[in-house]
């Protein structure tokens, strides 16, 4: 149940930064914040779509959007070198041991 509660329970905030951080950096870049909100928006929700109904696994589903020496894969390299995917995972694993701890407690 902890690993249930650390990536589903608290997996709503998780996507929910990730969308506030889209939104920042598409206002960054000049787009006014209800566009970069829907534009955001409607991405993370076909993405989950597409996720959902493709059949095909994510690595898969990321890999065909992202054309060699493309936008997706310059900004791929960026989030991996600012270890993105390593954050996520470690979010994860705090939430998990957090959720261990209460049960201590």
């Amino acid at each position: 149940m902890d690993a249930i509660t650390a990536l589903s329970g608290s997996g709503p905030a998780y996507v929910l930064l990730f969308l506030e951080s889209l939104v920042e950096g598409g206002v960054n870049i000049g787009l006014d914040r209800q566009t970069a909100e829907n534009l955001a928006t409607q991405t993370l929700m076909g993405t989950a779509k597409m996720a959902q109904s493709s059949g095909n696994n994510y690595v898969e589903l990321k890999n065909s959007v992202a054309s060699p020496g493309g936008t997706t894969i310059a900004a791929l390299k960026s989030l991996e070198t600012n270890a993105f995917r390593g954050t996520v995972m470690d979010a994860v694993a705090a939430a998990f041991q957090r959720a261990k701890s209460l049960k201590a407690d």
